[in-house]
């Protein structure tokens, strides 16, 4: 992406900001006092008694079963939980804010403008359907974020990846085939001009695609060791990357203190990307026994889906839908394998350019419960991402313990009408069920104050 396709995307989101946002507009205090709340931690698979929590800026200051008292001149702002749930804020692991909502032939055919106008609308709906942080995995949410955390317009934390690095043929690589043949070092084609994708052929490219990335803030780096659904020229048993192609970009992520992730879903991709020190493999669907249990021994992230249904590759062509179907026939395997072995395991959507399914954020943590119970896919969803965040290193956007309700964590929370460890479908439901949405210390909804 130029940096004159950046300006005009920020200013554009800055000039409709209100329409984006509507009433929604984040409310700050010196201190905020959860009173009479039972709290997930986010690590504990059980609440605790009645409690009372103390927010000061943008940390968890203080926990207590005793009352706290307040300093009048913090100004404090109280909210009683009457026994309420407080909860960590979600974290998705697998996000495309820029692809949320635009399909593929609106992304490609308009101007980065408006798709960032777009993803700007979907992340206030993100963040009010109790996201309050995504790992984004691939596409040009920089300004998106930049916005975000300049307080422009309300969304969620974002981890940015930048544009999802491929090799022509891959993954992520969108050209039609009336664009080929490209020369070595020729004009880039549209999803690069975008800033969505990146094709690099040789260890070099690698190197050079990754540090772009890594120079636009990107807090991780993303591969496509192998095909996906998605893209139209990229059969899911196709391994793309070379061993010293995706060893290039993980040398050049450690010298800026970061880590590099792979879409891969079948044996080969895995084990390539093992063997070239990838610290955290995506989707996984199609791995055999043998792997997972190399994953476990090397202390390989996974980050995985529970893909149960087309979902939006119902509107993709017959080819792309049975790959798809692949996938999904594995989901079962993947869980069962990541269980067997301890293999540390995240959760996210990987939602793509459908809004309706978007709205849907949710009931993924839910289709968890197929192999998990309530409580293990919340720590899933809370603490254990919130470790695979922390990965990021010196590249961290946001230091500071994410994930939990511990003395000292950013304030990220969720006060949710009843108790999810029990009732877990209560997060389908955010607008009734989520009375307070806090992030980073600022209210962004409040049914109880007023």
């Amino acid at each position: 992406m130029t940096f004159s396709y950046l300006r005009r995307s920020l200013v554009l989101a800055a000039c409709v900001s209100p329409l984006l946002a509507g009433d929604l507009q984040a409310q700050t205090a010196d201190a905020v006092l959860f009173s009479n709340v039972r709290v997930f931690d986010g690590k504990t698979p059980s609440l605790s008694e009645p409690v009372n929590v103390l927010v000061r800026g943008n940390l968890i200051d203080e926990i207590s079963t005793t009352p706290i008292s307040v300093e009048p001149a913090a100004s404090p702002r109280t909210i009683d939980g009457s026994g309420r749930t407080l909860m960590p804020g979600l974290i998705d692991m697998h996000w495309h804010a820029m692809f949320a909502r635009p399909t593929p032939a609106v992304m490609l055919a308009s101007d980065v403008g408006y798709t960032t106008l777009l993803a700007g609308a979907e992340a206030t709906a993100t963040l009010m359907r109790g996201f309050t942080t995504v790992r984004d995995l691939g596409g040009p949410s920089f300004s998106l974020k930049r916005a975000i955390d300049e307080g422009v317009l309300p969304g969620p934390r974002i981890y940015p990846s930048g544009a999802m690095i491929t090799v022509t043929s891959g993954h992520g690589d969108f050209r039609q085939l009336t664009e080929l043949p490209r020369a070595i070092g020729g004009t880039p084609s549209r999803i690069e001009q975008l800033g969505a994708s990146a094709i690099a052929d040789s260890p070099d490219e690698v190197r050079v695609r990754v540090r772009e990335q890594l120079m636009q803030g990107a807090s991780q780096v993303k591969l496509t060791a192998g095909g996906g659904v998605a893209s139209p020229f990229s059969p899911l048993d196709v391994a793309t990357f070379t061993e010293d192609e995706l060893r290039a970009a993980v040398e050049a992520a450690e010298n800026w203190g970061t880590y590099v992730c792979t879409h891969a879903y079948t044996t080969v991709a895995i084990q390539r990307s093992i063997a070239a020190g990838v610290t955290c493999i995506e989707h996984g669907h199609l791995m055999d026994e043998a792997t997972a249990r190399l994953m476990a021994e090397k202390g390989i992230w996974l980050s995985t889906q529970p893909f149960v249904d087309l979902g939006g590759a119902a509107a993709l062509p017959a080819p792309q839908q049975a790959q798809k179907r692949q996938v999904i026939a594995g989901t079962d395997r993947v869980y069962a394998l990541a269980k067997k072995y301890g293999i540390k395991t995240a959760f996210g959507t990987d939602i793509l350019f459908s809004q309706e399914l978007a709205q849907r954020q949710g009931h993924a943590l839910v289709d968890l419960t197929r192999w998990f119970t309530p409580a293990e896919a919340l720590i899933m969803a809370t603490s254990t991402n919130g470790d695979l965040l922390a990965m990021s290193g010196a590249r961290n956007p946001y230091p500071g313990r994410l994930g939990v309700i511990e003395k000292g964590a950013l304030a990220d929370l969720l006060l949710v009408d009843g108790d999810p460890l029990n009732d877990l479908a209560l997060v389908t439901d955010p607008e009734r069920n989520f009375r307070v949405i806090m992030k980073d210390g600022k209210i962004y909804k409040d049914t109880l104050s007023n």
